[in-house]
């Protein structure tokens, strides 16, 4: 199997990994199911008390449920706040990290070259990525808040429990992060080779046109061109000296 085989089909693993996971991840946040509690010791008076990131719902045995949201947005606690953020942000960033990955993906072929889909691929991957730390950044700081009130001895308000939306946002962060972290090793591998590739590519360039320029004709013509020059200058100096040599010498005989 080709190496381009195996490279397509990792991506489309990785893409309906990812997908899944954003799914997963946005489903949790109309569920009321953050944490709960359970109040009253018999069964026909017991009370269900359970709340999300908007609302407070409560629910009785008899099956009656109501729920009531967040009476002021400005009257809420500054984590509360920052938790709604990245929640959306996962959501958002999720969209954008399937969109980059559709388009750029070696079975879509929408993009351009075989370089720029790779390009935008690990884009997507990197969305992906944000996608899923800002999940689990999202799910574990509203338990780590529930567990810590739970086990605190001096915490007197009503206790609460982990409810089953941040089980299942931590899978879906945990689907993001690992699918975002596979595609973009394999899209980095392609489409951003090392700076260690690209010197060494283009120092074997350079030394290959060298070598080209330094044995080739013209080449040859321009480093002995010189030397036939200076031995016609230096032999036209021999007879030239040798001459005159004879001059002088002829001049002393007749003198003599």
């Amino acid at each position: 199997m080709q190496y381009r085989t195996v490279v397509m089909y990792v991506e489309i693993g990785c893409f309906v990994s990812c997908l899944c996971g954003w799914i997963l991840v946005s489903s949790t946040l109309p569920t009321e199911y953050w944490n709960f509690s359970e109040v009253g010791s018999i069964v026909l008076t017991t009370a269900n008390y359970y709340s999300n990131l908007w609302r407070d719902c409560v629910s009785d045995t008899t099956g009656v449920s109501d729920c009531k949201d967040y009476p002021s947005m400005l009257a809420l606690p500054a984590y509360l706040h920052a938790l709604r953020a990245l929640a959306v942000c996962a959501v958002i960033t999720g969209f954008f990290g399937g969109v980059l990955t559709l388009i750029g993906m070696k079975c879509t072929k929408i993009g351009g070259s075989e370089v720029i889909n790779a390009r935008v691929t690990f884009a997507g991957a990197l969305t992906y990525l944000a996608s899923g730390f800002c999940g689990m950044i999202t799910y574990s700081w509203w338990a780590h808040r529930v567990i810590s009130e739970f086990v605190d001895p001096n915490f007197r308000a009503q206790k609460f429990e982990l409810g089953a939306a941040v089980f299942v946002g931590w899978g879906g962060s945990i689907l993001l992060i690992c699918g975002g972290a596979v595609q973009g090793y394999f899209s980095a591998k392609e489409g951003l080779p090392s700076n260690s590739t690209d010197r060494r590519r283009y120092y074997g360039m350079n030394t290959t046109n060298r070598s080209r320029r330094t044995y080739m004709a013209p080449a040859s013509r321009v480093t002995l061109v010189p030397p036939l020059f200076y031995e016609g200058r230096k032999s036209r100096a021999t007879r030239g000296t040798r001459s005159a040599k004879t001059i002088v010498t002829y001049n002393r005989d007749t003198f003599v």
